[in-house]
């Protein structure tokens, strides 16, 4: 495999992979490898995409195959992943959890158990690059949609990981702010699987 930009080994490894959810076949020996630092995962509405992201997160378990993301396999590295790995789904409602912006941001830290101060600093740090910090104290949930998800980036960027699996993240997003997050996304310094049905986007990708 080929390294890339030298972020790390490769950002996903799958061989003949399958997952059963119930009684559907979701996906069905999937075999690829991804070396480039941004992918596009595009396809038709069923077509197992949103699984794919979930597998590669670490929510959904495979049945079949071999499975490595940054070189984990999830199965057996479960808390590594998590901390290398953060993701971003189409709703970010299902991401808020806390009642201000800079609190929930905070509470994506809570795993490393930083000190304050570090986490404070980390925190505004994340508010600055994402352009929110003057809604640090804001109601988190009484934001508009375009806002809602810059706080879900911010959220998932203030843990500084590798890679970002992000599930149709401009889904609900007029053309400005579609077009905000996915220059976020796009920014350097981490990786990228991106699940979208934008070609404009797909398009940026390596």
């Amino acid at each position: 495999m080929i390294p890339t930009d030298g972020i790390g080994p490769a950002a996903l490894h799958l061989a003949g992979v399958g997952v059963r959810l119930g009684d559907v076949e979701a996906l069905r020996d999937v075999t690829l490898d991804v070396d480039a630092r941004t992918v596009a995962v595009i396809g038709e509405n069923g077509s197992g995409k949103s699984t794919f992201a979930r597998l590669v997160g670490g929510l959904v378990e495979r049945t079949s195959g071999e499975l490595r993301v940054l070189g984990i396999d999830p199965g057996r590295g479960s808390r590594e992943l998590r901390r290398r790995v953060a993701l971003v789904f189409s709703n970010p409602d299902a991401q808020i959890v806390m009642p201000t912006v800079a609190e929930d941001v905070a509470f994506s830290l809570r795993p490393e158990r930083l000190p304050r101060a570090e986490s404070d600093d980390r925190v505004a740090e994340a508010l600055r690059r994402l352009g929110i910090t003057h809604l640090a104290d804001r109601s988190s949930h009484e934001l508009s949609g375009g806002q809602k998800q810059l706080l879900a980036l911010a959220g998932a960027f203030v843990r500084r990981p590798e890679l970002v699996i992000a599930d149709e993240p401009t889904a609900y997003l007029d053309a400005r702010n579609a077009g905000r997050v996915a220059d976020h996304l796009f920014e350097p310094g981490h990786r990228l699987v991106l699940v979208t049905h934008d070609l404009a986007a797909a398009a940026r990708c390596d």
